[in-house]
């Protein structure tokens, strides 16, 4: 893969789109060798790589999920699950590079625009800023050739993914664990959602998605989000009882309750 996608390369356009395919998976590529998506050609709608299926996660701890926003784009493989196997689910994504989102739709499948999908084209940033407590679900995925761009990482953007969300609200985000800022980023995100935040390891030391929390959330009882992964499986082609059991060896579970991180004041 890395030699495909090194040959892609040689326009030396650092905002270049390029796709590569090997082994029937088709991979998208911003400005580096680096996967940034993939897809199985031959089931174009199932989740390929193990991060975007733990992301899937935020099913086990709400079960009234209605509107999903997603800042960026990349091949859609969120996007196209969530309209082929959340029929309850409303997505909004916005993506401000136009050519990804043609790349999006020609060569990854994304459908195009309807009742339960929108793909906008614009800053996430503003859109953000407009839309105050809109959604129920923010992921936010958004790399580029340098990693994550540093307006998605401030304190000042965490705030505001913080205020976004509806009163039962939650964030998920796919962070690199070998970034030597990871620490820093998730200390601001625990600042914006108050400490209540949990880890989810999907690779060694690759990516892992961080959950934020909005007030009303306490903790979660293991054994409802047990038989909660156990009802998802039957209907969802997601390692939720593999990825809830990583859930409790990344953070906090006492009687019975995977618990939040707590600041000095709550303890």
């Amino acid at each position: 893969m890395f030699r495909i996608a090194k040959h892609l390369m040689k326009r030396g356009n650092s905002d270049a789109v390029d796709v590569s395919e090997t082994n029937g998976v088709r991979a998208l590529h911003l400005g580096s060798p680096t996967i940034q998506s993939a897809m199985r050609i031959r089931d174009p709608n199932a989740l390929e790589l193990t991060y975007t299926r733990g992301m899937m996660c935020f099913l086990l701890f709400n079960q009234h999920i209605k509107d999903v926003l997603a800042i960026g784009l990349g091949g859609g493989s969120l996007a196209k699950y969530m309209h082929a196997y959340c029929p309850e689910v409303i997505g909004t994504v916005v993506e401000i590079n136009p050519n990804i989102i043609q790349v999006a739709r020609n060569q990854f499948f994304v459908p195009e625009n309807d009742a339960r999908l929108q793909v906008i084209e614009g800053d996430g940033l503003q859109y953000l800023a407009d839309h105050a407590k809109g959604a129920d679900v923010l992921l936010i995925d958004a790399f580029d050739s340098n990693g994550i761009p540093p307006d998605f990482c401030s304190q000042d953007f965490f705030d505001l993914c913080a205020r976004s969300l509806k009163n039962a609200g939650i964030f998920a985000i796919n962070l690199w664990g070998s970034d030597r800022n990871f620490d820093i980023y998730l200390q601001r995100i625990e600042h914006s959602f108050q400490q209540k935040v949990l880890i989810l390891r999907t690779g060694r030391p690759g990516n892992i998605v961080v959950f934020g929390f909005n007030a009303v959330y306490k903790h979660f009882n293991i054994a409802q989000l047990q038989a909660r992964a156990k009802l998802l499986e039957s209907t969802h082609r997601i390692e939720f009882n593999q990825f809830l059991k990583q859930l409790m060896e990344d953070n906090i579970v006492q009687h019975n309750q995977l618990q939040f991180k707590r600041d000095d004041h709550d303890a």
